[in-house]
């Protein structure tokens, strides 16, 4: 056993020197550094997928055995695709050693992981969900992996990221917001400089009481007039 350990540490270091030269896209992957055997991996949804926005950690654990035995895989943040914390069944998996190919590396298995990821093909392990369902977990996928401490141990780079990010969405929310106030505050205003624009200058308003006044004394005299001319003409 300690043979194939061996066997398996030299392979994986030599798998990760060949996957920081060429790395995987949308894939990033960090051995434990007390476990060279488990793996630990970040899969970023794709544009144009339900998964964009979203971060996926997962992990891969290796037997003493590999590169002659495959690892386990697992999916650890909740996708809408897998199942979490349960051992995927694929062609790369533990599931078939006897469709495993020893000439495979970890950026083998991290390229198949995400291409099936992105089918809709089922297996053991696998969940069926609609692409809203993806969406609204890749957006709570942020605050999932950041309580995770391995998460945010082994990828601080992608912590930062995730915090830039989350930090610019806050800003344009809170710009948007203030945007819309003063647009609001603006209406306000425009209509009270339109009533005030509207509003009768005093002089006039005298004038027209004035004129209103004079008409209705008008208006008396002439009734008053017509009544005492009924009332002579009544007594004639």
């Amino acid at each position: 056993m300690a043979k194939h350990s061996g066997s398996a540490s030299a392979r994986l270091r030599a798998d990760y020197m060949r996957l920081k030269r060429d790395p995987v896209p949308y894939v990033t992957a960090e051995p434990l550094t007390s476990n060279i055997l488990e793996w630990h991996y970040v899969v970023e949804g794709p544009e144009q997928s339900p998964y964009e926005g979203g971060y996926y950690h997962g992990k891969l654990v290796f037997p003493m055995e590999y590169p002659f035995r495959p690892p386990s895989i697992y999916m650890l943040t909740p996708s809408g695709r897998f199942k979490t914390n349960t051992r995927l069944c694929l062609s790369i998996s533990d599931f078939h050693p006897d469709t495993w190919n020893p000439a495979w590396s970890v950026a083998t298995i991290l390229t198949g992981l995400l291409s099936f990821m992105l089918e809709k093909s089922p297996t053991f392990g696998s969940i069926e969900t609609g692409d809203y369902e993806k969406q609204q977990l890749a957006q709570q996928s942020w605050n999932f992996n950041l309580k995770d401490r391995t998460f945010c141990d082994l990828f601080p780079d992608i912590v930062e990221e995730m915090k830039r990010k989350q930090a610019q969405k806050e800003q344009e929310l809170a710009d948007r917001f203030k945007n819309c106030d003063l647009q609001s505050n603006g209406d306000a205003l425009g209509n009270d400089e339109s009533l005030a624009r509207n509003k009768p200058d005093p002089g006039q308003l005298s004038a027209l009481t004035n004129i209103l006044v004079i008409i209705g004394f008008a208006v008396f005299a002439w009734t008053v007039k017509h009544v005492l001319a009924s009332i002579s003409e009544g007594e004639a």
